[in-house]
């Protein structure tokens, strides 16, 4: 088992999983890290500020004075080594520490003596227990309240070693007992509290909101699967209407390149839902595989790494290419040439009569403009779609 002295043993708050326990944790680390320099501040104040002074004015009638101040020295090291930990993110070694606490607790008591056992020159009653609570930091309650008990257990025997058995003198035990150790225990529990209860909210705001974006993920994926079932319709009902009617010969090449583009376009349109590392090529080598089943050699070069495109994009650069490919004839060669900001796509194929078929025309879109052009020859027919960053 790891010891829960060392920082292996021990973080700010119980491990989470990634995503909604992440933030869980760092809200709780927040909100503990206020209470650390709240319990730093008040342990060194209270010790420079009170038990200090304390000491000093009443050095002639200590029984001991320099174990007194030795004892302050000690406490102030343990003090600046723990606040120096707890700042940090880090917990203080509780068990080596605490024992030097206790050590001093019982000396400074035996070296106040009776005179000044019950003032603010036996700083260890007031002072002491505000040490406890650093070294303590995010232990379980029961470690400091062993602690507490064991700083009564010698103050007990600091108050009975005189004889000083008057009901007097146990009542001003009991409420020095009482008022020294129930603040640092209520810090104690109560920043233990708010960092659960932090942690807790934002755990329950972060697993709200994965909700939310979950839902709206899913709103956006069944409107995309709305749209592409419309382009799909269209693409495919017009010939099929006029098949369908008998107005389409199935003999006419032209109903024959309808037919081919139609299938073309089902077929990229179906790749778009891919999860594929390169969404424009695989759009392209489908219409690509579709017109070489389709009886056409076609050679596919690509030359660079498009980048992360949008759909609405993709579909610009490559609609055009496979209008195009619809009504090759003979042979052709598709080139995709891209850089981190631009992407050239173009299609080169024999020139033959008939009308040119380039689907629709380009425009602009929010991630840069795609330019289109078409030209021919006599000898060749060459199409290309280019998109910019802007």
């Amino acid at each position: 088992m790891p010891d829960p002295d060392g920082p292996e043993g021990w973080s700010d708050v119980p491990g989470d999983a990634a995503g909604v326990g992440g933030a869980a944790t760092a809200v709780a680390r927040a909100s503990d890290r206020g209470a650390r320099v709240a319990a730093v501040a008040i342990a060194l104040a209270w010790h420079t500020a009170i038990g200090l002074p304390a000491v000093l004015g009443a050095w002639s009638g200590l029984s001991a004075p320099l174990v007194v101040a030795a004892g302050w020295a000690v406490t102030a090291a343990v003090g600046v080594t723990a606040a120096v930990r707890l700042l940090r993110g880090a917990t203080p070694p509780a068990r080596a520490l605490t024992a030097v606490l206790l050590v001093v607790d019982a000396a400074v008591f035996g070296a106040a003596g009776e005179r000044y056992l019950f003032t603010a020159a036996n700083w260890v009653w007031g002072g002491l227990a505000w040490f406890f609570l650093l070294v303590l930091w995010r232990r379980p309650v029961g470690w400091l309240l062993a602690l507490l008990g064991a700083h009564a257990v010698i103050a007990l025997g600091a108050v009975l070693g005189p004889g000083a058995t008057a009901p007097a003198d146990l009542t001003r035990y009991a409420m020095y007992v009482y008022g020294t150790s129930s603040l640092p225990l209520a810090v104690f529990a109560g920043s233990a509290a708010i960092a659960a209860l932090a942690r807790d909210r934002a755990g329950t705001a972060a697993a709200a909101g994965a909700v939310a974006a979950e839902r709206v993920a899913g709103e956006r994926a069944r409107e995309d699967r709305r749209a592409r079932l419309a382009l799909v319709s269209g693409t495919a009902e017009e010939v099929l209407t006029a098949l369908s009617t008998g107005d389409a010969d199935p003999a006419d090449p032209e109903v024959r390149r309808r037919c081919v583009l139609a299938a073309a376009r089902l077929r990229r349109l179906i790749a778009e839902s891919d999860d594929v590392p390169d969404p424009l090529l695989h759009e392209l080598r489908a219409a690509a595989d579709l017109a070489e089943r389709n009886g056409l050699p076609i050679d596919l070069i690509a030359i660079g790494v498009p980048p992360e495109l949008p759909v609405q994009v993709r579909r610009r650069l490559a609609d055009p290419l496979t209008a195009a490919l619809a009504g090759a004839r003979g042979w052709a060669r598709l080139t995709v040439v891209a850089g981190p900001d631009e992407v050239a796509v173009s299609l080169v194929t024999p020139d033959h009569e008939g009308p040119d078929a380039t689907g629709p025309p380009a425009a602009a879109d929010g991630a840069g403009p795609v330019e289109q052009r078409h030209e021919r020859n006599g000898e060749i027919r060459w199409t290309q779609t280019r998109w910019r960053r802007t």
